[in-house]
């Protein structure tokens, strides 16, 4: 490794020098020198821009100028210097430069770790009696000075993110990753509403590479912040996040369970409300991969609580909330209604799916009719099939209610039909009833190993 000049390095020290000198006095002297020099340390600060940028690694420039860090400590601690926008936009350049994607040692993950603690002091209301002196020798209060640096240091960052993908060779690294450093920097900012752009512009970036991926370190500060009502995101950033980091889906499915499940049992149009104000049917009807999660959710709180009335009354308000919306996204849709239901039988999932709405009146009692026969012989050969030890059949027919518990507004036909139809026609909508509130043998409950999470959440709710 070649050794910088020596002048280099004295002159790294001098610059150090006079500004751990600038920190100590808030004397109107002070303040003109530093005045003084913004130009100089401007030219001086783009040197050592193009350096950093043409090391390989910030130990090798942390090696070749072990006081670099030093001075940018300072300079981010100097309200002058960063309230000028060419010095300041030079300061996070060189930030950024010393910030590693893939810290490969102990010296890269504590400069990450020291860059992530600047951004995130930067931003914040000190106590420091000596900056809040100098903060108002500058005519403007602390929490006005931080709130303007830090919409500042937003669109700063935006202008570093919203950089088209550029593929690299080797010499030249792609722009792309620059979203990964900006993401892990926001890790101490995200419950900042002067972040939230910020926040949506990165969510939103197109993966268009493999480098274009954000920090999960980000992501999951960003999913608590949502949960947590810190941080607001637009419906597109929402489900983007939901689509890049699974576990803040799982998290926001399983809050809504117990947002729903564990206060006073809402109207059914106050039910509705919630479920569509979560944005959870809207992101399945656009996306089969986050339905099949979510359908995986409500299937296992079902299997744990089959009795509980309200654990059904939620799937079926949440199951009408995402067939509305796929209606309306129905002409762009390439996904078949089996990829979104691929665990139940074919030949019911359509006339299941299929509201009462679209049915003429005269025609429910045939359908209804229909749909009770053919449930019954597919159980009952299920159970025939499997004898006394298979859990295959009773996997089968708890995927049939299930399908049921989602699709109730045939039930609910069923039970008005019911009271006005004859004795000897009625044989099929009992069958129906009877099934959808007591499924055959309950083996199904005894064969499925539920996920922990929801299992855990479920003993919150005792049955009804």
């Amino acid at each position: 490794m070649s050794q910088p000049p020596q002048s280099e390095v004295q002159e790294l020290h001098i610059w150090l020098e006079r500004t751990v000198n600038w920190s100590r006095s808030d004397s109107r002297d002070a303040l003109r020198d530093t005045c003084r020099f913004l130009n100089p340390l401007r030219d001086f600060l783009q040197q050592l821009l193009v350096q950093i940028n043409s090391t390989s690694s910030t130990a090798e420039i942390t090696t070749r100028l072990p006081v670099l860090g030093q001075l940018l400590g300072q300079l981010c601690q100097n309200h002058l210097v960063i309230a000028n926008d060419t010095c300041r936009k030079l300061v996070f350049n060189c930030l950024w430069g010393l910030y590693s994607d893939n810290p490969s040692n102990p010296l890269e993950t504590e400069t990450n770790l020291w860059i992530r603690k600047v951004l995130s002091q930067l931003v914040m209301e000190e106590e420091d009696v000596e900056q809040r002196t100098l903060v108002t020798r500058m005519n403007v209060s602390p929490l006005h000075y931080h709130h303007k640096v830090h919409k500042k240091m937003v669109a700063q960052l935006l202008e570093v993110i919203e950089k088209r993908c550029s593929s690299y060779d080797g010499a030249q690294r792609c722009s792309c990753e620059s979203s990964l450093a900006v993401s892990e920097a926001c890790v101490p900012l995200v419950s900042f509403p002067e972040t939230a752009p910020l926040i949506g512009a990165l969510l939103k970036r197109p993966l268009t590479c493999a480098n274009a991926g954000l920090s999960e370190d980000f992501l999951k500060a960003v999913s608590a912040a949502y949960l947590s009502h810190s941080v607001s995101l637009d419906e597109q950033a929402l489900i983007s996040l939901w689509r890049q980091w699974l576990p803040s889906l799982e998290d926001a499915a399983l809050s809504l369970l117990e947002s729903a499940l564990t206060h006073s049992e809402p109207t059914p149009q106050k039910l509705e409300q919630q479920v569509l104000q979560s944005v959870l049917p809207q992101a399945c009807a656009r996306h089969c991969s986050i339905f099949l999660v979510v359908n995986d959710i409500l299937r296992s709180i079902l299997m744990k609580r089959e009795e509980n009335g309200r654990v059904r009354r939620f799937i079926q308000t949440f199951t009408c909330c995402f067939l509305r919306e796929l209606t309306v996204l129905q002409p762009q849709m390439s996904v078949s209604l089996k990829a979104f239901f691929p665990q139940a039988p074919p030949n019911l999932l359509l006339p299941l799916l299929t509201l009462p709405s679209e049915v003429p009146q005269e025609a429910w009692r045939l359908h209804l009719n229909w749909l009770s026969g053919s449930l019954r012989s597919l159980t009952e050969q299920e159970e025939e099939a499997d004898g006394d030890s298979g859990s295959r059949g009773h996997r089968t027919i708890f995927e049939v209610w299930f399908l049921l518990v989602q699709c109730a507004g045939w039930v609910q036909v069923a039970t008005q039909l019911l009271v006005t139809c004859e004795a000897e026609h009625s044989g099929g909508l009992l069958w129906l009833l009877t099934f959808y509130h007591h499924p055959t043998n309950r083996g199904h409950c005894r064969t499925e190993q539920l996920c922990f999470r929801c299992a855990s959440l479920t003993k919150q709710f005792p049955s009804q």
